[in-house]
């Protein structure tokens, strides 16, 4: 399994016993595209793929970080202002430790390694839930506090404003937040949600992995963002005006 082979690996590396291991999923989405960053309604799911991280404090502020799945290590003091890296991956581990900083914690070095069996590029979120790991780990080794709203707050910001992708909120909240054979409703903007039972026999979601990656910050995603808000005046979307009209028709069913 991957969380043995990312202890191995941590081992191997830092020659650490009492790293914290932590798996955070991705997720599907079955109704709802492009609609949580107007304020709607989405569908999601986490699913049985994942990112798995293993981390511990170090006596430092540097941080030493290791992506198994490319290779790649970085390294870097974090003493704010934080710089992005030009290897990209490490700016959602950055960004979220930025978000903490802001809020006041004080984030010591760490040393992690991390590795995922969710495709990259696949729109299936490892990206939020490389980040959800990252806040979920942070959270426990330096005793923060948090609770997991503000985690997938956190997450999201880290991506918005470091990472520069204006997505939505519900890969985050998806990853945090999912169960075993539950699909979630989440309205996106007051962020209620209600667990659904998704088991059937018979009955399975299929994922087909067709090879095509995609990296959102570079693509229209933020262009759509943009054209959404311009298209309500600059503000956020009006979606209860359609979203009683949703209400009305379930009342006359």
């Amino acid at each position: 399994m991957l969380t043995s082979q990312v202890a191995q690996k941590f081992q191997e590396i830092f020659a650490g016993n009492g790293a914290l291991l932590v798996r955070s999923p991705g997720r599907v989405n079955l109704i709802g595209e492009h609609t949580d960053y107007n304020n709607g309604f989405v569908l999601p799911a986490a699913v049985d793929k994942a990112i798995y991280l293993a981390i511990e404090r170090r006596p430092d502020d540097e941080i030493q970080l290791f992506a198994m799945d490319l290779g790649q290590s970085y390294r870097a003091p974090i003493r704010p202002p934080l710089t992005p890296s030009a290897l990209h991956w490490p700016n959602y581990i950055l960004g979220v430790i930025e978000q903490l900083q802001g809020m006041g914690f004080t984030i010591g070095g760490f040393n992690c390694v991390f590795a995922g069996d969710i495709p990259l590029g696949a729109g299936m979120s490892s990206s939020a839930a490389l980040e959800n790991a990252v806040i979920f780990a942070l959270n426990r080794i330096f005793g923060l506090g948090l609770d997991p709203m503000t985690m997938v707050r956190l997450s999201q910001k880290a991506e918005n404003e470091f990472v520069g992708l204006q997505c939505g909120i519900m890969d985050m909240f998806a990853s945090m937040f999912g169960r075993k054979d539950q699909v979630i409703r989440l309205d996106c903007q007051s962020l209620e949600y209600t667990y659904f039972p998704f088991k059937a026999p018979g009955l399975r979601i299929l994922l087909l992995d067709t090879q095509v990656e995609h990296s959102l910050a570079s693509s229209e995603y933020n262009g759509r963002k943009v054209g959404a808000a311009a298209s309500s005046g600059g503000k956020e979307p009006a979606r209860r005006d359609v979203g009683d009209v949703g209400g009305a028709c379930r009342a006359g069913g």
